[in-house]
């Protein structure tokens, strides 16, 4: 049986290849960018008046002078003016050129207007380019603004929009299609008799996706061999990633394993020393253009398999970085005996010290899915061990 770090080592082996495209930026919020963005002149392009007030020379007032006539204004998206007289000074906004012959700028607030006659109120506190925002200091021409692997949020669109790019290159999103599995399910719009459920595990994967940017379909298959045979087969023809929820243990129907073998997956683990999941089976197809993440059906363990592992890899396989995992010490002692990687649910808290505090919520076992409404991660728990005090330091795995 494979170890948790084994399953992270072998699913780091097995990465989905994903192509790129190109779409119109702004289409493109939430994509991970593939791509490199760079400056295509200096940022900013000129001096900038960072502040509204007059334009002056400085050696005007280090000669001593304090008054200057308002012989103009420079407003933002005008050409510079020129400065007409160094005794004088302009009238500038914020984002204007800086005038020419001028190079400092003082702000309305440090100064007295009166009949077109700008007074300095302290003098003293005016030092040469104040409030002036010089060219390219921010960037040069080909300085790097975004790398590769960035996922564009409205600010990065911002900088794409800034060096006039319209349309950027990005990783593809896969396709994904979510199987649950199980005679006993019905669906949620349905009245289940009394030996029925409704299917959730499937709706929640959706959801978690969704968080990602993918959107999944849903798909429900009865414990039957050859439907779930031909309902997988058909699915791999159009999808690369394939997560099931179900049929992957030891009963007499579970034959997710076995059909997924027999359709040319091949299966790189099965069963992993940890409590919930124990189950998870991961395999691809030749070339990794396929990959199927088979869940336990358990609630907790599904939910618990997905922001573990499938979440983190998905992640990675659309060119992101994976999110990390949160550093928590117990805020009460937890005792778990099997020799297996523990993940148990908790709330987390911030101390009045900024440590984060994890509160364990067990429940009543990996079937207990509303104890997950109070959880905000799962803490994972090594196996060496079996009684974890309060202020035990340990990772957990955010959820939702």
């Amino acid at each position: 049986m494979n170890t948790v770090s084994d399953a992270d080592r072998i699913l780091a082996e097995h990465t989905l290849v994903l192509s790129t495209e190109s779409v119109p930026f702004d289409k493109a919020l939430g994509r991970i960018l593939a791509e490199t963005i760079v400056a295509d002149r200096d940022f900013p392009p000129f001096d900038r008046v960072a502040m509204d007030g007059i334009a002056i020379h400085y050696d005007a007032l280090a000669d001593g002078k304090t008054t200057f006539t308002i012989l103009g204004t420079q407003r933002a998206g005008e050409p510079a003016q020129p400065l007409p007289d160094p005794l004088g000074c302009l009238e500038v906004m914020t984002g204007a050129i800086l005038p020419t012959g001028a190079d400092t700028v003082i702000r309305y607030e440090d100064l007295s207007i009166v009949d077109g006659i700008a007074t300095l109120t302290a003098p003293d506190e005016v030092q040469r380019q104040l409030n002036v925002h010089h060219q390219g200091i921010d960037r040069r021409p080909l300085d790097v603004l975004l790398s590769a692997g960035v996922q564009l949020r409205p600010v990065e669109l911002a900088v794409v929009a800034s060096v006039g790019q319209t349309s950027v290159s990005v990783r593809r999103r896969p396709r994904v299609a979510v199987i649950a599995t199980g005679d006993e399910l019905v669906d949620i719009d349905k009245t289940p008799l009394p030996h029925q459920i409704r299917h959730s595990n499937a709706y929640l994967l959706q959801a978690a996706l969704r968080d990602l940017g993918l959107d999944a379909s849903v798909h429900q298959f009865p414990d039957d061999m050859p439907t779930i045979t031909t309902g997988i087969s058909r699915l791999l023809a159009s999808h690369e990633v394939l997560i099931s929820t179900g049929g992957v243990s030891a009963g007499k129907a579970d034959f997710i394993p076995d059909v997924l073998e027999g359709l040319g997956i091949r299966r790189h683990f099965h069963k992993i020393e940890q409590r919930p999941g124990k189950p998870f089976w991961f395999g691809s197809s030749a070339g990794t253009e396929r990959v199927v993440f088979a869940l336990p059906g358990n609630p907790v363990s599904t939910t618990m398999c997905f922001y573990r592992y499938v979440r983190p890899y998905l992640q990675r396989a659309m060119g992101a970085p994976a999110d990390p995992p949160l550093f928590v010490q117990l805020a009460e002692p937890v005792t778990f005996k099997p020799n297996l990687t523990y993940f148990i649910p908790a709330r987390i808290e911030a101390s009045p010290d900024g440590q984060l505090l994890a509160h364990p919520l067990p429940g009543s076992g990996s079937a207990d899915f509303a104890n997950l409404t109070a959880a905000d991660a799962f803490v994972e728990l090594p196996a060496h061990e079996s009684l974890f005090p309060a202020g035990t330091a340990a990772q957990a795995w955010s959820i939702g």
